[in-house]
């Protein structure tokens, strides 16, 4: 165990990890365009590379599991906490480098991972032909065990990104608008697996809704919502304390205000309340 001490933890530039949500059509994966093409890897889940075809970057395709944990391993380094034979040990990351080489990714400082929701469905799909999805008194599929199972691939897989230091790691996903039967709206991210919902936003720095905003005049407009408490109910999330409640949609811009310098705490942080209780 290392102590670090404050100007060693002052100098240190991580990396951002965050996740951007928004209906399908508001423009999440165009968003590739406000990014530098060549330190900017896209990982490529959904096919959907033809809203940004005339993006100048590198692609890698994501189309089964163990291929989305072999590339958490080779970025995200070895996890000195696993034993040799676990996923994220050592000797899987030794296994995952072996084809891409060491370096494979040291030219990149953004990974943009389209989409979480389709990740979950690659790793749903994986974890139900795994033996925790039968039963073992009859060999009947057991629903509980593939959720299960789901649910720690999932956030496991998320943490492993979330302890690499130097990448700045976004992934898109789905936002569903829900109604329950007393008429009232509710937002939520669309993916496999409840217990990943539950966890995902805790584990990443930033959770951005990238929405249409009606203006009392005027056309509607994009924008990222980055404040947990907005008067919508998009789920969000600013870690950095350095974002206001609305956001031009521009990740690259994002990123350079996450990174700039802040102001002391003291100024940035409000521990009152608007109105006092009675």
């Amino acid at each position: 165990m290392k102590i670090v001490t404050a100007s060693e933890r002052l100098a240190q530039k991580a990396g951002i990890k965050g996740i951007i949500l928004g209906p399908a059509g508001i423009g999440k994966t165009s968003l590739l365009y406000t990014l530098d093409p060549d330190k900017t890897l896209f990982v490529n889940a959904e096919a959907g590379e033809l809203s940004v075809q005339e993006w100048t970057g590198d692609m890698v395709r994501l189309r089964t599991w163990p291929d989305a944990r072999n590339l958490a391993a080779a970025i995200g380094g070895p996890n000195p906490a696993y034993a040799p034979e676990e996923t994220y040990s050592q000797a899987h990351y030794d296994a995952a480098v072996e084809t891409t080489g060491v370096d494979a990714f040291a030219k990149y400082e953004t990974i943009f991972i389209d989409s979480i929701t389709e990740v979950s469905r690659v790793c749903f799909t994986w974890a139900k032909q795994q033996p925790e999805s039968f039963s073992e008194k009859n060999g009947k599929p057991d629903t509980r065990g593939t959720y299960g199972l789901l649910g720690r691939e999932m956030v496991g897989w998320l943490k492993q990104f979330q302890h690499c230091p130097k990448h700045n790691v976004w992934l898109v996903g789905l936002l569903n608008q829900l109604k329950d039967d007393f008429g009232r709206t509710s937002f939520a991210m669309q993916i496999e697996g409840a217990k990943t919902a539950l966890e995902a936003p805790g584990i990443t720095d930033q959770v951005i809704s990238m929405v249409s905003m009606t203006p009392e005049e005027g056309e509607p407009y994009r924008a990222f919502v980055t404040h947990a408490v907005n008067p919508w109910g998009y789920p969000a999330k600013d870690r950095s304390g350095r974002l206001d409640l609305i956001e031009e949609p521009h990740l690259g811009k994002l990123m350079e205000k996450i990174s700039a310098p802040a102001k002391p705490a003291s100024e940035r942080l409000n521990y009152h309340t608007d109105t006092l209780a009675a």
